[in-house]
């Protein structure tokens, strides 16, 4: 029979160095649970998994080498200019810096919310912002739909390149061009003039403003907006067409039975994208426009926070309008991509 050290003798089938063990350590279970871990299955499917994503990595080197420059490109101009953010909550001070400067918290909030420029850049933008989705968005899926319905393929490229080429206009050249065109002197005054309408100016008249700005953007970007439509349309099977017109529908049918829901998901993750951007409606495209018609019907969000901050110095207030602009941008995208997904249609993430 052993003894202990302190002169205690040892149960049956314990030895001293076992009574000498602390309490609650060296248990025989750890070993065997750790082994199990490092037996699991499920452990190691995942290190499989990590292995063949690095050494997939390591294969495609290049490619990712590739990526790298435009992951750097919103790095530096999209996500580090985030931080600056924190001007909205400070009485900013370029002198001072953002660690010199006075934090006032939601002050510059407050004042904003309160300033009738604010409220009314606010009203404009949206409504421009309904405008261009009621009619600017559906613009390329109907010429897209059009076009795919032209028999003639020589006949479709041409009509093709050419609502193609406004899309890479600057807006200075498109303002310009439609001031000579529906300006005071321009062939439009004249016909005006012609059926008895004098001093017609479109381009300076605030309430067809709006009207004004939604058809720039039709005349311009409808073209460019197709790509996407046809890229899709071409990826819809030809043996659903076939089948189709064997059993008697006719081109209109075809469409509305067949392109149209194929277009489905394309359209969704594009409207989820529009109504992200709801709050931006082109700050060139208005701030080139607005002294022919004024503040009050050509000040949008984008113009407001240009005047106020940079042109103005207030700094804090438009930093705060823009910090607004992209929560509520960011809530809409969220919404709408989940109730796209109630829909049964897909969502965007």
């Amino acid at each position: 029979m052993s003894v202990t050290k302190d002169g205690v003798p040892a149960q049956a089938g314990t030895s001293p160095a076992a009574s000498d063990a602390p309490a609650g350590r060296g248990r025989a279970s750890r070993p065997g649970r750790r082994r199990r871990r490092r037996d699991d299955p499920r452990l190691e499917h995942v290190l499989r998994e990590q292995a063949s994503v690095w050494t997939r990595m390591k294969r495609e080197r290049w490619t990712y080498a590739f990526i790298v420059p435009g992951m750097l490109f919103f790095l530096v101009f999209a996500y580090v200019p985030l931080l600056g953010n924190v001007v909205a909550f400070q009485d900013y001070s370029p002198y001072w810096g953002i660690g010199g400067s006075e934090w006032v918290g939601f002050d510059n909030f407050t004042a904003m919310f309160s300033d009738p420029q604010f409220l009314g850049a606010l009203k404009n933008t949206l409504l421009i912002s309904s405008l261009q989705i009621v009619f600017a968005f559906p613009a390329p899926i109907l010429l897209a739909l059009l076009l795919n319905s032209l028999i003639s393929e020589r006949t479709k490229r041409v009509v093709q390149s050419i609502v193609y080429l406004p899309h890479f206009i600057s807006w200075v050249i498109v303002i310009s061009i439609w001031q000579q065109v529906f300006g005071g002197a321009g062939p439009a005054a004249e016909l005006f003039s012609a059926i008895g309408l004098d001093n017609v100016n479109i381009m300076s008249d605030p309430d067809t403003f709006k009207a004004l700005v939604v058809s720039q953007v039709i005349w311009k970007d409808i073209g460019w907006g197709t790509i996407i439509f046809f890229a899709a349309i071409s990826g819809i099977p030809n043996e659903l067409y076939e089948a189709a017109a064997v059993d008697g529908a006719g081109a209109a049918r075809r469409t509305w039975h067949i392109t149209l829901p194929g277009l489905v998901p394309v359209i969704t993750l594009l409207l989820i994208l529009t109504i992200g951007n709801v709050l931006t409606v082109g700050f060139e495209q208005l701030l080139l426009q607005q002294p022919a018609v004024g503040a009050d019907a050509a000040e949008v969000l984008d113009t407001f926070v240009y005047y106020r901050g940079i042109a103005g110095g207030d700094w804090g207030l438009s930093t705060a309008a823009g910090l607004f602009k992209g929560v509520i941008g960011t809530v809409l995208v969220l919404a709408a991509n989940k109730f796209a997904k109630r829909l049964g249609t897909g969502g965007l993430f």
